[in-house]
């Protein structure tokens, strides 16, 4: 069903079972999958493609052109996958050169809002809350959740079951299944978010391990690196771990008081 009052350009292909709502616009070369809702006063830009049984409330823009002083009309892209919520006024843009693009995944929560800028990759089942910005080029892998009004500088890596507290801001990688609160600080492991989604005792407690040498040896990060392969046990979930600090090119967050010291 589309609201007479909606505005969709010639060249966009809106799915049968798809709701516009009153006053939407969506632009040229976009698409609108079956079953998503696009409600009242939202925008969706053009080249953006948009999946399945999405929710797309009121005056959110979702597509519109990068805020970058380099983009000058380029064709660039938004995929947006299924499943997913974005709320009242969140905004996300498409990629800011020729070519390039903005992906969001699948079953993920934007809320109130919230920014996602041009070339960030989000994953899946990922929770940005209201007031969260993520520059450009972040990555945010899957079951990631950014607190309310938290700040993410650009080209940062967001781990999985990764959890930044509300108000915190980052310009380092915050690594899987950390707690990361106040200027890129470690705080904990996220234990409840790592129960809640299925981890046993026994990957808990290899993580752990890992985890207090990593961020409460006082080492800095190449050391407490080479302690945990040469002393500890590396199960799939630390190797995840040690690989995403090691590959890390801005840099991982540390713990409160551990020596500062990255990887080459």
């Amino acid at each position: 069903m589309i609201d007479p009052s909606a505005r969709i350009s010639a060249t966009a292909i809106i799915a049968l079972d798809a709701e516009i709502g009153p006053n939407v616009i969506v632009g040229d070369h976009s698409s609108v999958g079956s079953g998503t809702q696009v409600m009242a006063n939202a925008i969706i830009g053009p080249w953006t493609t948009v999946g399945s049984n999405n929710t797309i409330h009121y005056g959110a823009i979702v597509g519109h052109d990068p805020q970058d002083f380099g983009y000058h009309g380029e064709e660039s892209y938004l995929e947006v996958g299924n499943g997913n919520i974005i709320r009242e006024y969140a905004t996300i843009h498409r990629g800011n050169r020729a070519g390039t693009k903005t992906v969001v995944g699948n079953e993920n929560f934007l809320m109130i809002q919230s920014h996602v800028a041009h070339n960030c990759i989000l994953g899946n089942n990922i929770i940005v809350a209201g007031g969260s910005l993520l520059a450009g080029h972040v990555e945010v892998a899957d079951r990631a959740i950014i607190s309310g009004n938290c700040v993410v500088h650009q080209f940062c890596r967001i781990g999985g079951f990764a959890m930044m507290r509300g108000l915190s801001r980052t310009s380092r990688d915050v690594p899987p299944f950390c707690i990361m609160d106040e200027t890129h600080t470690v705080k904990t492991l996220n234990l409840v978010g790592l129960r809640r989604n299925g981890f046993d005792h026994k990957r808990v407690r290899a993580i752990k391990n890992a985890f207090s040498v990593l961020f409460r040896s006082g080492l800095n990060m190449p050391n407490a690196v080479a302690k945990v392969e040469a002393e500890l046990e590396v199960t799939d979930d630390v190797r995840h771990l040690l690989d995403f600090i090691k590959s890390s090119k801005r840099g991982v967050c540390f713990g409160k008081g551990q020596a500062v010291g990255d990887f080459d």
